[in-house]
């Protein structure tokens, strides 16, 4: 796990790939948890007989914003930024999601620090952010992340 203390250490990863999380297993149940929370009972995610019959996976599959729900989660697996008084989810840009995650696949990201600010004492980082699939060539997403990191000092 990189361990990243202030915004000098964290500058100095700019355009490196900062690493990569553990395997998380998508279960049916996280994705059933997951329509009752935002609402999205579309049967291609909690309708295992349909999925199987007339899905063009012939299985469930992940919601998108459901993969995209992990990023902080991983993202802690990566790294352990210290020294902080707060952090703040600030955006995701250029998002493309490439691939639907079936049910029972494992994912994990892979990141690289795309760019970092200091603006007024507040650490903009941009992190390239790509979820890989278990056995699959292509990512579930790819994108840039961004969070504000408020340092102690």
């Amino acid at each position: 796990m990189l361990v990243i203390n202030n915004y000098t250490e964290f500058e100095s990863f700019l355009g490196q790939e900062l690493g990569v999380s553990a395997w998380h297993k998508i279960t049916q149940d996280q994705i059933g948890k997951f329509a009752d929370a935002t609402l999205d009972h579309q049967w291609i995610h909690i309708d295992t007989e349909r999925a199987t019959t007339e899905g063009p996976f012939k299985a469930t599959i992940a919601h998108g914003y459901l993969t995209l729900s992990l990023i902080p989660y991983l993202w802690k697996q990566i790294t352990d930024i210290k020294n902080l008084k707060m952090e703040i989810n600030y955006g995701i840009e250029n998002l493309r999601f490439m691939q639907a995650v079936v049910v029972s696949s494992e994912v994990r990201l892979r990141v690289k620090l795309a760019s970092i600010a200091n603006l007024r004492g507040v650490t903009k980082a941009t992190i390239a952010a790509e979820l890989e699939i278990n056995g699959q060539s292509k990512p579930a997403f790819r994108g840039e992340v961004i969070f504000l990191y408020h340092f102690k000092d």
